[in-house]
Formats: C-alpha cells, structure tokens, sequence
C-alpha cells in the first residue's frame, strides 16, 4: 500500500544546517544503510537532498534531524497528475490552480504559506507553471496541452498572445514606501488611465492625506493608497492580495465595494481577490476556491 503513495520531501532551507550537526538524517535512514541514495548530504553542503522516489516515509529523519527541518509528507496518488508547479527539489509544491471567469470576482482564501501568491503569480503570467517539472522545464505548447478542455487553456493562450494585462495589489503594503516615492495625488494622477483619480481619492477616504508623501503614511493608510493605485488603472485583470488588512470595519465594506465594482471596467474583466477574513471574502466574491495542504510543503486548490 505504501508503494502507491506519493510522498513530498520537504527541506526548510534557512533550518538546513549540514555545517552544524553530524549529518543525522543520512546517517540514521534505513535507505542509506541499504546502499542506496535516499539522503544525500555532507558538510560542505548548503542543504540535505531527499530521493522522494526511494523514501519509504520511516519518519526517522523528520524526529533525528536537531534543527527540525525536515518534512516527509504522504499525498493520496491523483494530486501527482495534478502538479501545477515547484520550485525546486524538496521545496513546496501546488496542485491545481483556481479558475477565473471573466466578469465575476474569484475569492481565494487559505492559510499564510498555502500557494495563494504563486497562483497569483502564475495567473498573472510573472511565473510560468512548470508541471513540478523544475529541472526540465515544459514548453507552453505541453503547459496548454496540461489545461486542455478548460477554461484555463483559453486563459494562458490570452497570456501568451499579451492580450491580457494583468495588475496586482501587493499583500505587504508596509513595503510600498520602500519601492515608490512621492505625494498620494501625484502617484495617482500619473498612474490614472480611466478619469476617475478623484472619485476614487473621495471614495477611499484619501481627500486629508492626498498631498502627503507616502514615506509618511499609516498601514490603512498605505492599504487604500494601493488600492487606489489598481483602481485608477485599465486592465484585464485585477489581482487583489488582502485588500482588508490595516482597515476598521467601515474602511473594508467601502474597500470590498470599490473591488466589485472593477468587474464592470471591460466586457471580460477578471477579479481575483484573496483575503482572510471570510465575512469581507462572502460579501465581494461571486464564487470562492479554497487552498488547503500543509503550509510551506505543499497546496491543493479546490475544484
């Protein structure tokens, strides 16, 4: 029954210290003992490699290992057809992506470290999907092929032909300062396509700190400046990563209403928003996928 499992190795790279321990994960496998190169490791070494393939899911690595950083995680045996992308070998994996419609707000909602941002990323077209292929990277004729027969399949092909733009609202805003300088009004006015600077500098509630530098700002602040920013631009695709954070509960519903309306900027908009608080989520969503798994070792999104 074990051989039927699909299991993930995972290796928390800033907990891997081959340089400070005696190698215990290696050197107490019953694998490695066999001859065979289940955990390969030495001191030299930046991180341990786990042979998913010739682990038999003893465990004994996971409780030997002192800086508790190592998971071996069993899968039932269908999400490995379903592999949307990894980043590398014994790192996190997602399965699956959530499907967009065009003119109704997706909601995503899922612990921190689920695969939320990496399908954002991927349906923003910033990382191509790699199958968990990561060492042999498939081309996007195989990628489509992968998303035949769904709406995902027309979705990429919208990408590839650049027919779709694509904007986010980062989930830090606390890093905004960092990356942008200048007054709220200045930003806004030279990031305006559709005309609509100062209705949305009224709505959001930004009229006191409209000629304050963004350096400046408080975290709700920060939070209706960038969504302001998605605001006042044309696109085909609104990605929203927790618009609600910072915000009292006036400042969400006047955010969550602000979201919806985006639907109605083009004939096939698409709205995705992820967001924790599952009262805002309910209110601004048409439909809702959730992201479940173990945090950091892999995501499963929900049909």
């Amino acid at each position: 029954m074990s051989d039927k499992q699909t299991r993930i190795a995972i290796v928390a790279d800033d907990r891997c210290k081959p340089k400070r321990c005696k190698q215990e994960c290696k050197k107490y496998c019953p694998v490695v003992r066999m001859g065979k190169l289940c955990i390969e490791v030495t001191p030299k070494d930046k991180t341990a490699f786990i042979s998913e393939e010739l682990c038999i899911g003893c465990g004994i690595c996971v409780k030997k290992c002192p800086f508790d950083a190592i998971q071996i995680i069993n899968l039932p045996k269908d999400l490995e057809k379903q592999t949307v992308h990894r980043y590398g070998p014994n790192t996190f994996r997602l399965h699956r992506l959530p499907t967009p419609r065009p003119s109704q707000v997706l909601g995503l909602v899922g612990t921190n470290g689920i695969g939320k941002s990496s399908a954002l990323k991927i349906l923003a077209g910033k990382l191509k999907p790699n199958l968990g292929r990561f060492e042999n990277v498939p081309d996007w004729q195989e990628i489509l092929a992968f998303f035949r027969g769904s709406e995902l399949q027309n979705y990429f092909t919208k990408i590839l032909e650049d027919d779709l733009k694509a904007i986010i609202k980062p989930q830090y805003v606390d890093h905004i300062p960092k990356a942008v300088k200048g007054s709220v009004e200045s930003i806004l006015e030279r990031k305006g396509e559709r005309g609509n600077v100062e209705q949305i500098i009224q709505e959001l509630d930004l009229n006191v700190v409209r000629d304050r530098d963004i350096a400046v700002l408080s975290g709700g602040e920060l939070q209706r400046f960038a969504l302001a920013v998605v605001m006042v631009q044309n696109a085909d695709v609104y990605m929203i990563d927790e618009p609600s954070s910072y915000l009292d509960v006036k400042q969400r519903l006047t955010a969550a209403q602000c979201v919806r309306e985006l639907v109605n900027v083009g004939e096939k908009t698409y709205v995705i928003v992820v967001e924790h608080d599952l009262a805002v989520l309910d209110y601004l969503s048409d439909f809702i996928c959730c992201l479940y798994g173990t945090p950091g070792a892999y995501g499963v999104v929900t049909m």
